[in-house]
């Protein structure tokens, strides 16, 4: 959860320069390339002094249609929408129609076969209910083409974003780092056709929007899905727990609006949208505080998923040795009496 904290306040990074270089007449399209062409090279280099570079190289190699496929769903399809919902309208109600990401989310797992419990749909709704209200104000004064504009290629990012994240959780046994190297590896085809066509009918990007798009591909691109995916990572066999580390994107609201109000000027939320940041606060703190049946099982059952991200997947734990797979029984029964 506070993984997910962190990583929301740096995605707010996105929907308040992407607002403001909107403003100042920036593409959209070198927005949104830029971003992922900037993320490479800081990428590879983290990836490379943490050792894991022939990991991604080789699971790039070994599966280049499953990356292509949906790394362009989870990060193409995720934020080019999102940055062209940018261009309609205030980062407020970008960021606030991007909460349907929290429902979508949920019910993929759903979907998925996963076992979602009550509370968990009943917590995430009313973080929903007060993304509503913090937005309540604002609303009223949108028109509905606007609106249109935004809520319909932010509903297909919402789709897209947990859709490409959870199709490539535990592939090959790469960490959070990793997959985000290997995700923008395999969309960069998308990107550099985007650029392309920006360079065509934009012209070139000015230096201010080079320095906005390097700002956000690291604080959001790099240090925030990082450490969103790391977050789910630790959660990836568990679609409540899962359900409620998605949940803490509403935090970008908050945020995003504290950002605007500092960079691109809006005004102070009333008392329904104070209420509506209430609310967002209490189903975050109700999720933190363990509100999902089972909560107690999860350590236990995620130490043991993050040992089989170490040692390979999950279907090789046949082919060790004997007294490898009787260690680690010993080794797990300790470990249920440390967590009874």
């Amino acid at each position: 959860m506070a993984l997910g904290l962190l990583a929301a306040a740096c995605f707010a990074t996105t929907f308040v320069l992407n607002r403001w270089m909107s403003v100042l007449g920036g593409s959209w399209m070198w927005s949104a390339s830029l971003r992922f062409l900037f993320m490479v090279v800081p990428l590879v280099a983290l990836v490379a002094v943490r050792g894991g570079l022939p990991g991604v190289l080789r699971t790039l190699r070994a599966r280049p249609l499953t990356w292509l496929l949906w790394s362009t769903v989870g990060f193409g399809l995720f934020y080019a929408p999102l940055t062209w919902a940018g261009r309609a309208g205030a980062g407020w109600l970008v960021a606030s129609t991007w909460q349907l990401v929290i429902v979508a989310g949920i019910g993929l797992g759903a979907l998925g076969g996963g076992r979602v419990p009550l509370r968990t749909f009943g917590v995430s709704a009313l973080i929903v209910v007060g993304v509503a209200l913090a937005q309540l104000q604002h609303a009223g004064g949108t028109g509905l083409g606007t609106v249109l504009q935004v809520v319909l290629p932010v509903t297909v990012a919402a789709v897209a974003y947990p859709l490409g994240n959870r199709r490539l959780l535990g592939v090959d046994g790469l960490d959070g780092v990793q997959r985000t190297l290997a995700m923008t590896l395999g969309s960069l085809p998308l990107w550099l056709v985007l650029a392309a066509t920006a360079t065509v009918t934009q012209g070139p990007p000015d230096g201010g929007q080079l320095v906005q798009c390097l700002i956000v591909a690291l604080i959001s691109g790099v240090v925030g899905t990082t450490l969103f995916f790391r977050a789910t990572d630790l959660v990836r066999h568990h679609p409540a727990a899962l359900g409620a580390v998605e949940a803490t994107q509403a935090a970008e609201v908050p945020f995003t609006l504290l950002g605007e109000a500092l960079v691109v000027g809006v005004a102070a939320p009333a008392l329904s949208g104070w209420a509506g940041l209430v609310l967002i606060v209490l189903g975050l703190g109700a999720h933190a505080l363990g509100q999902i049946p089972g909560g107690g099982d999860h350590q236990q059952q995620d130490d043991g998923a993050e040992g089989e991200r170490l040692e390979g997947e999950p279907g090789d734990a046949p082919d060790r040795p004997e007294v490898v797979r009787d260690a680690e029984e010993l080794l797990q029964g300790a470990g249920e009496k440390r967590h009874p």
